[in-house]
C-alpha cells in the first residue's frame, strides 16, 4: 500500500472514531434522560415528590463520582476500545432494567449501575481524542463529540414521551437501551485498525497519582469542571420540571421546547470546535485563543435568568438554550484545554477527576433544587448560579494557568 493510501486509509479510520464516539455519547445521554422526561407520568406511577426525585438523580451523580476515581485508570489501563465497548454494554443493560424496576430503591440500583458505566464516557472519548487525533483536527474532533449530548437530549424528548404515551413508560427505557447493543457492533469492527498518534505510544496512566494531584494542569481542568458542570447538570435534570411547572405543559407538549434548548446546546458545542482553530490561524496564542474563546461564551450566558420572566415556554426555551450554547461552548474549550496542555498518557486519570468534581456539583445543585422547591423558593436561585459560573471559571483557569502550553512545551 502506497503512502497515499495509508494516508487515506488512517483518515478514515480516525473519520469513523469520530462518528462512533459521536453516536455513542449521543445515547450516553438519551438513556440518561429518560428518566428525567418521564418525571410527570413517573411521579403519578410512584408518588414521588421533588426531594425524593432530586434524590434520584443525587444518586446517578455520586454513582458516577465515586466510579471516575477508577475510570481513568480503567480507561488508560485497558484502552479506549476496550473499556468504551464494555462500558456501552453495561449501560445499555441498566437502561433497560429500569423497565423493570418496581419501587424506588430498585430504580436506585439500575440508576447507580447505569452511573457507573456511564461514567467512562468522557475520559473515554477525550483519550481517544488524544490518543489517535493530530492537534489539527483534535479541536474540531472533540467539538463535534461534544455536541453529541445534546443531539441525544434534542431526540429523547421529541420521540420519549410519544413512545410512552403508545406504549407505556417501561418501553422508553427498553428501546433507549437496546440502541446501545446495536452500537457495539459497529464498535467492534470500526475500531480494529486504529493507529496511535507518535506522542501517545503508551497506554497506562503516566506516573503516579500523587503526581498528577500536584500538577497545575489537572486542577485547572478540575475547578473548571467543578464551577461549570453543575450547570448542565440543573437543566439536565429539572429543565422539563420547570417547564412543567411554570407554564403547565403536559408530558405530551414538553418534549418541543425541551428540543429547543438542546438544539441550541448542540450549536455552542460544534461552535467552540470551529472558534477555537479560527483565532489560532489569526495569529492568536493558544493561550490567548482558549481564554478569549471561553471569555466569549461565559459572557452569553450572564441573561439566563431572564427564563424566569419569559412570557411563554419558547421563550423560555430559548433563553435557556442560549445558556446551554454557552456552557456547551465553554465546556468543548475546557475539554482542548486538557488535550492540549495535559500528556496524553494522563488525560483520561485527569478527565475523570475533573468528572468526579462536576459530577459532585452537579449533587449539590440538584438537592438543592428539590430543596429550594419544596420549601417554596422556586427555581432562582439556580438560575442566578448560572449565569456567574462561567466567568468565574475563567478567572479560575488564567490564575492557575496564566500562559497556556501545548503539552509537549513542557
Amino acid at each position: 500500500m502506497g503512502d497515499a493510501a495509508v494516508h487515506d486509509h488512517l483518515a478514515r479510520t480516525r473519520r469513523m472514531l469520530i462518528v462512533l464516539l459521536f453516536i455513542g455519547t449521543a445515547l450516553n445521554y438519551v438513556d440518561r434522560q429518560v428518566l428525567a422526561l418521564l418525571k410527570p407520568t413517573l411521579e403519578v406511577e410512584f408518588g414521588w415528590t421533588d426531594q425524593e426525585f432530586a434524590h434520584l438523580g443525587s444518586v446517578f451523580q455520586l454513582s458516577a463520582a465515586f466510579a471516575l476515581l477508577a475510570v481513568g485508570w480503567f480507561v488508560d489501563r485497558f484502552g479506549v476500545r476496550v473499556a468504551y465497548g464494555l462500558a456501552v454494554a453495561v449501560w445499555s443493560a441498566a437502561g433497560m432494567a429500569h423497565a423493570a424496576a418496581a419501587t424506588v430503591g430498585q430504580f436506585v440500583v439500575a440508576r447507580s449501575v447505569l452511573a457507573v458505566a456511564e461514567s467512562v464516557n468522557t475520559p473515554a472519548a477525550v483519550k481517544a481524542a488524544a490518543t489517535y487525533l493530530p492537534i489539527t483536527e483534535r479541536s474540531l474532533g472533540l467539538g463535534l463529540v461534544n455536541t453529541a449530548p445534546n443531539i441525544g437530549a434534542i431526540l429523547t424528548p421529541l420521540l420519549i414521551p410519544p413512545l410512552a404515551l403508545a406504549f407505556g413508560w417501561k418501553s422508553a427505557f427498553l428501546v433507549t437501551g437496546a440502541l446501545g447493543f446495536v452500537w457495539l457492533a459497529f464498535w467492534l469492527a470500526g475500531t480494529r485498525r486504529l493507529v496511535p498518534m507518535p506522542a501517545a505510544k503508551a497506554s497506562v496512566l503516566d506516573g503516579k497519582w500523587s503526581d498528577l494531584l500536584r500538577d497545575r494542569r489537572t486542577w485547572t481542568v478540575v475547578g473548571a469542571k467543578a464551577l461549570t458542570d453543575c450547570v448542565w447538570w440543573f437543566v439536565l435534570f429539572w429543565s422539563t420540571d420547570f417547564l412543567v411547572k411554570t407554564f403547565g405543559l403536559t408530558q405530551g407538549e414538553v418534549g418541543g421546547p425541551t428540543a429547543i434548548i438542546f438544539s441550541l446546546a448542540a450549536l455552542g458545542a460544534l461552535s467552540s470546535g470551529l472558534l477555537f482553530p479560527v483565532l489560532l490561524r489569526r495569529g492568536m496564542s493558544v493561550n490567548r485563543a482558549r481564554k478569549t474563546s471561553m471569555f466569549l461564551y461565559a459572557i452569553l450566558i450572564l441573561p439566563v435568568p431572564l427564563a424566569l420572566q419569559a412570557p411563554g415556554p419558547i421563550a423560555a426555551a430559548l433563553i435557556i438554550g442560549m445558556a446551554l450554547f454557552a456552557h456547551q461552548g465553554f465546556s468543548t474549550n475546557i475539554f482542548g484545554l486538557a488535550a492540549d496542555t495535559v500528556p496524553a498518557t494522563r488525560v483520561a486519570g485527569v478527565m475523570a477527576l475533573g468528572g468526579i468534581a462536576g459530577n459532585l456539583t452537579g449533587t449539590g445543585i440538584i438537592e438543592f433544587t428539590g430543596w429550594s422547591l419544596t420549601n417554596g423558593i422556586g427555581y432562582w436561585p439556580m438560575f442566578a448560579i448560572a449565569a456567574g459560573a462561567y466567568l468565574t471559571a475563567l478567572l479560575f483557569v488564567h490564575l492557575m494557568q496564566p500562559e497556556i502550553r501545548a503539552a509537549d512545551e513542557g
